[in-house]
């Protein structure tokens, strides 16, 4: 089910992508391009507030991006009529996927911590896909027709959207099956939201916020290299496959979020 969600969303994508000679009636432009980044994922996995514990469970992401450029008119080869907003906003659509591995890391299982507790947080191991979909309004401080006009220039800017999300979940121990106590910590015995445990291996959806910074390089008139820093805040706390009942661990009270550091190339549609 989700697979065939997922090919319905990167049909819509490319879609809109191969519509720009159609659109272009409509006084904009438009550009293509794609990027590559590594992900860090603050999750349930793990010490709270713990930036080894951040770093570690990371993964990679990648996406193809489309721009509509409002500054520039493809149908006649020319500038459209200059305002504010045209000189300096783009709307960015975007088709992502990133997959994160997850461990327990921090205190609770350093080498000197030999209980039975430490020995199934260390055994117990996760990870999740999550394929994304959505739109931000980049906004670019200075002017997007100056930036256009010079080889070597940067274009920093910075971004606010939304984007809805399928994701898969895996969680698992070395030391068997999850779900008993035997294998698993106490606090993922109990039930969470409508669910069994307070850990999961099910695939759902969800919406979520998503604000980055960043900058373009003219790399040439037609195209740019980009970097962006990406803070991305999902409304729920079941994308990493965890959940400990909040009512019972406040540390655990936070819904799932990651950064993404990403490295992207653009094309300008002619």
């Amino acid at each position: 089910m989700l697979r065939n969600n997922w090919l319905n969303v990167l049909t819509l994508f490319i879609l809109l992508v191969l519509s720009s000679k159609i659109n272009a009636q409509f006084g904009f432009s438009h550009e293509v391009g794609v990027i590559a980044g590594p992900v860090a994922f603050q999750s349930d996995y793990g010490q709270r507030h713990d930036l080894g514990t951040n770093l570690k469970n990371s993964g990679i992401g990648i996406g193809i991006i489309h721009y509509l450029n409002f500054s520039y008119k493809a149908e006649c080869n020319c500038y459209t009529p200059e305002t504010y907003f045209n000189d300096h906003f783009k709307l960015r659509s975007e088709l992502s996927y990133n997959k994160t591995e997850f461990e327990h890391f921090g205190e609770w299982v350093s080498p000197d911590r030999t209980s039975i507790q430490a020995d199934q947080l260390r055994a117990m191991k996760g990870n999740s896909t999550v394929t994304n979909i959505g739109m931000q309004l980049e906004y670019f401080p200075l002017s997007i027709r100056d930036f256009t006009a010079r080889v070597g220039s940067l274009g920093p800017f910075i971004s606010l959207g939304g984007q809805f999300s399928y994701y898969n979940t895996d969680a698992y121990s070395t030391m068997g099956p999850l779900g008993t106590p035997l294998t698993t910590f106490p606090k993922y015995l109990t039930p969470t939201d409508d669910r069994q445990y307070g850990f999961s291996a099910e695939g759902g959806s969800v919406w979520s916020i998503v604000t980055s910074v960043g900058t373009r390089y003219k790399l040439a008139p037609l195209s740019d290299l980009m970097v962006d820093l990406r803070f991305q805040y999902y409304f729920s706390d079941w994308v990493d496959g965890l959940k400990p009942n909040p009512a019972l661990y406040k540390e655990n009270k936070a819904n799932d979020w990651l950064v993404w550091f990403n490295v992207g190339y653009i094309y300008y549609l002619q």
